[in-house]
């Protein structure tokens, strides 16, 4: 078990206008943010994929375990395994009755369906993985904490760092999703969180228009 020894943490100081100026612009920057399916296959440098993956991964987490695994995917044939794979479950639960009708209407103004093209288009897909325990050099298990909040914050620092440099993405969750452990060879300590299309937005991307709560019905001051 590995000891933490404290250090010492300086933050960044800013004076209280440029507090606001930074918190301002970070939130009309991140307000510009959409959830894309239309990509461009323009190239995107693996190293801008690497970078965000790294600012991921200083998300908090329970117990400092991390227990997130992020695996970048750009090999055409695997792509075009995880859309067949992905659009096959998809096509069970929008025809199939998997989803309810509540639910097939409350996504109708998105424009979805069960055809899932921008996971060959997109030129990079990432699949978050969570673990649900760690494994020890002896092999042994090692027990993760409040996995899923960990790496559901992960998954926000992720998102938010790709916009910061100007890639588009989404959040794609085909129900169930082992699929994903099958075609990438997993371990079973891992389970698919989520998988997130990357790349530019294509040229006539259009996106729903739609609108964020106000402040006031989403935060109370108590």
């Amino acid at each position: 078990m590995p000891e933490y020894k404290p250090i010492e943490y300086t933050p960044p100081s800013f004076s209280g206008s440029e507090m606001r100026q930074r918190a301002r612009a970070f939130y009309e920057h991140m307000s510009q943010r959409r959830s894309v399916r239309d990509f461009s296959d323009d190239n995107v440098p693996q190293e801008l994929i690497e970078l965000a993956i790294a600012a991921a991964s200083t998300s908090p987490s329970g117990a400092n375990r991390q227990p997130w695994h992020f695996v970048a995917i750009s090999n055409p044939t695997t792509k075009r395994q995880i859309r067949v794979a992905a659009e096959a479950e998809e096509r069970e639960s929008y025809l199939g009755g998997r989803m309810s009708p509540e639910w097939i209407d409350a996504l109708a103004p998105l424009g979805t369906d069960w055809q899932k093209p921008f996971l060959e288009v997109a030129p990079w897909l990432v699949v978050i993985f969570e673990e649900s325990y760690g494994i020890d050099t002896d092999g042994s298990r090692r027990k993760n904490y409040y996995v899923k909040e960990s790496v559901g914050m992960a998954c926000g620092f992720f998102i938010a760092a790709l916009h910061n440099m100007g890639l588009a993405a989404l959040t794609h969750t085909p129900s169930p999703m082992g699929f994903l452990s099958d075609i990438l060879g997993r371990p079973e300590n891992e389970k698919p969180y989520v998988l997130i299309p990357i790349g530019y937005p294509a040229s006539n991307c259009l996106v729903p228009d739609v609108q964020r709560k106000p402040l006031a019905d989403v935060a109370e001051w108590v």
